[in-house]
């Protein structure tokens, strides 16, 4: 059996670009992108925490150290400039590959720059 977990996300990314006549995708600072371990043209799933859109796209490389996150194209109408983003990419195991996978969490402050990076989403208490 297959199960798909996410592989990785950038969390509480800020949006600084919303290209509409751009050809597509969600640029992404490459440091970010490395960070990750996100790649270029890699599917991702975008969750905006503004105004709850939800979509999929497609990663592209914006200049290291820009802090640039410019949703592009169609998905342009799903987000604006200042919102803030989760950015999600997933994999697919093997059931028996699961018991050792750790996703890579990166945590983003308003500028885009990282705060802290995590394997583990802590336990949500009641």
């Amino acid at each position: 059996m297959q199960l798909t977990l996410l592989k990785t996300k950038l969390h509480r990314a800020c949006v600084t670009h919303s290209e509409l006549e751009y050809e597509g995708s969600c640029a992404i600072d490459s440091q970010l992108l490395e960070a990750a371990g996100i790649h270029e043209y890699e599917q991702i799933q975008i969750y905006n925490v503004t105004n709850g859109e939800r979509f999929t796209t497609y990663a592209i490389r914006a200049e290291a150290g820009s802090q640039v996150i410019s949703v592009n194209g169609a998905a342009a109408h799903k987000a604006s400039p200042g919102d803030r983003i989760i950015i999600c990419a997933y994999a697919t195991l093997e059931q028996k590959e699961v018991a050792n996978f750790k996703p890579t969490l990166v945590y983003l402050d308003e500028n885009n720059h990282i705060t802290n990076t995590r394997h583990a989403i802590p336990v949500q208490a009641a």
